[in-house]
């Protein structure tokens, strides 16, 4: 099932694609920033601190690590949404040893009734070399699907490579 509310961006590391979805809220009233990263060194909280600025004073922030599908069912239809990103929500879940399909079936069921528009970044992480340890391949493997999952189901999918926006499914926004 396609909903039409959902925008899903896709792309790779440092490629520009939480930027580019960030632009598509200037001017959104009600925007909502699920942020599934967690700030486990001084790295990863310079990386935070950027986008926060990006964003500026006007996002309502939720901090959602585990707990994003409950943060997206709690949206209402006056709001806008952001959830950055779905790569770090799932190795949280990989790392805490959560039962993946359950977790992943709750975000999806969660995107599915979910009141407002809902822009999802996540990271393609299948380009690459294949990983040389298991956990690594099992994180490739889950990602992939979810991948699959959330672009089967949002209108719109876009792939930024290197800044650049390019339209897989709909058209770009």
């Amino acid at each position: 099932m396609v909903f039409e509310k959902v925008i899903f961006v896709l792309g790779g590391a440092a490629s520009g694609k939480s930027a580019y979805a960030e632009s598509l809220f200037v001017g959104a009233r009600n925007p909502v920033y699920i942020a599934s990263a967690q700030a486990f060194d001084a790295e990863m909280r310079d990386k935070i601190d950027l986008h926060i600025k990006r964003r500026g004073t006007n996002w309502r922030t939720l901090e959602a690590p585990m707990d994003a599908a409950d943060a997206i069912g709690a949206l209402r239809p006056d709001e806008s949404c952001l959830f950055d990103c779905a790569t770090l929500w799932l190795s949280n879940h990989l790392l805490a040893e959560s039962d993946l399909a359950a977790e992943q079936s709750r975000l999806l069921a969660a995107i599915r009734d979910c009141k407002a528009a809902l822009v999802v970044v996540s990271s393609e992480v299948g380009q690459g070399v294949v990983p040389d340890n298991a956990l690594a391949r099992r994180f490739r493997e889950a990602q992939g699907r979810l991948n699959i999952e959330l672009a089967a189901c949002a209108a719109t999918v876009v792939h930024v490579v290197a800044g650049l926006p390019r339209a897989l499914k709909g058209e770009l926004p």
